[in-house]
């Protein structure tokens, strides 16, 4: 059955859309939600049907189809398709398996991570799939079945040489440390290619903050380059066909705000397995917001980590840190890299914290690799970076990437000042996070917050917490709504 093909100009994101009339669709037995083959020649995409009720809309005799299968097909406007019938994939029966609780096989769990790389499910059926693994969890044979399904439906990058890589499970605002940490490590002379993240929930993520410096978005064969020159990148890990199913699970777990453990497991595994890392760092901070919230849940999961790392063939060692305040004195992307920045070029006002627990961790990772004893891996790491060496490869990395344009400071600024006097004793990193966010983070590179005080510190009545920056008026407006509620910050009166 042929259709003549009309270009919707519009796109899903996400899974491959194509529309019939309602008179066509029933014609053809069909109903919205049925999946169909649409082919072009010799390529052909399998397509989930929408119904177009009004000729206006889409004439009888067209097929209507959205920019994710056009550019599959690199078929244009007004071309003839062949269109037929598919039942549902495989993968389906998988899932409803698991909202039983039956454990999954590596093969079932390949077909499903291979169908949603591929945009074969909708999203109530991948929703079903992540609420499952919520509900009935999984077990350790089937994380580790997840992680290598993850990362076999998609590219695995090899540097033929001892790869290194490090991880942080996030929720600390400002803690920037893989921008200090992979620097050091790769003037130490190992490979440690870095693929970041962007912000979900959080002001920034690492490569929000990169691209404030360098380009993150970049091909496969241009990183291997940048890797084989300069040992290391910092990159976004989005930009590749790396573990590809990961990140359209994690789009499904966003708005249900959950974030199953085993998930968990396999998110951040996979990511290091596409690479061929050989030795992994993890940090996990402990904070009550997080999935760490005591010393328990940490080792729980450190645990875990180690044990399934082992079973992919990776060496993993956890860290367990404090998660109860900010790193650095910047939220928000431009900030944060100026904290990072300020710390590679040994400025005397950098940020003692994060310079203190990225060279805690570069050591850890150093001693990984067994060319330093127990107590020599930070030492290195602190001469390499007081040397400068650190600092000259950051700058590598970044020209090797692309030098960036650095995006301006939010010109609408908010001062927020203490209330009494006394000692520091809380600073609440959910709140501050939210009120970088709503004054434009992280699409906003300038905007965030700048800290003056954080735990620990004495403040007088009056005396500046932090300032907040936005880009217009509007959004300095609405965190200072959120601020008048809540600043975020405890003080104890002395």
């Amino acid at each position: 059955m042929k259709f003549r093909v009309k270009d919707l100009d519009l796109a899903t994101g996400g899974p491959h859309i194509a529309a019939l009339h309602k008179k066509d669709a029933r014609h053809i037995d069909s109903r919205s939600g049925d999946r169909i083959i649409v082919k072009y020649g010799k390529k052909e995409v399998t397509c989930i049907l929408d119904i177009a009720e009004s000729k206006r809309e889409l004439a009888p005799g067209s097929i209507g189809l959205f920019e994710e299968v056009l550019d599959k097909l690199k078929v244009k406007n007004g071309s003839i398709v062949e269109l037929k019938f598919t039942g549902k994939p495989e993968s389906v029966n998988h899932i409803r398996e698991k909202l039983f609780g039956k454990q999954l096989c590596y093969e079932q769990l390949f077909r499903i991570a291979d169908d949603i790389t591929n945009d074969r499910l909708t999203e109530i059926e991948k929703t079903y799939f992540v609420s499952a693994c919520f509900a009935h969890g999984l077990s350790i044979r089937e994380i580790v079945d997840l992680t290598k399904a993850l990362v076999l439906t998609g590219d695995k990058l090899k540097f033929g040489k001892l790869t290194l890589d490090k991880h942080c499970i996030g929720g600390i605002p400002g803690n920037r440390t893989t921008m200090v940490v992979i620097p050091i490590i790769a003037a130490a002379g190992f490979i440690i290619p870095k693929t970041s993240s962007r912000a979900i929930t959080s002001p920034a993520g690492t490569a929000d903050t990169m691209e404030c410096l360098a380009k993150v978005e970049l091909p496969p064969q241009k990183i291997k380059k940048i890797v084989k020159k300069n040992g290391a990148c910092i990159v976004h890990g989005g930009s590749m066909n790396l573990a590809p199913a990961d990140d359209k699970i994690i789009e499904v777990e966003h708005p249900l705000s959950i974030d199953a453990e085993g998930q968990l497991l396999a998110s951040v595994l996979a990511k290091k397995y596409s690479v061929s890392a050989d030795h992994v760092l993890i940090d996990i901070p402990m904070v009550k917001s997080s999935k760490a919230k005591n010393w328990k849940e940490a080792n729980h999961l450190k645990e875990r980590f180690e044990l399934i790392g082992k079973k992919l063939g990776m060496n993993v060692k956890v860290i367990v840190t404090d998660g109860s305040r900010p790193i650095g004195r910047g939220i928000g992307p431009l900030f944060e890299a100026e904290d990072v920045m300020s710390v590679l070029r040994n400025d005397s006002h950098a940020p003692q914290d994060l310079r203190k627990k990225a060279l805690f961790m570069a050591g850890v990772l150093l001693e990984m690799t067994g060319k330093y004893k127990k107590g020599e891996g930070e030492k290195a790491a602190i001469q390499i970076l007081n040397s400068g060496k650190a600092w000259v490869k950051m700058n590598n990395i970044i020209d090797a990437q692309g030098r960036q344009k650095k995006p301006p400071r939010g010109k609408f600024t908010f001062c927020m000042n203490s209330n009494k006097t006394g000692k520091i004793i809380a600073v609440d990193n959910d709140i501050v996070a939210k009120i970088a966010r709503i004054a434009g983070c992280p699409q906003d590179k300038g905007a965030g917050l700048i800290l003056h005080k954080n735990v620990g510190d004495l403040v007088k009545k009056g005396e500046l917490l932090y300032t907040v920056y936005a880009y217009n008026q509007f959004k300095l407006n609405l965190a200072k709504e959120l601020i008048c509620l809540n600043c975020g910050y405890g003080v104890e009166k002395s």
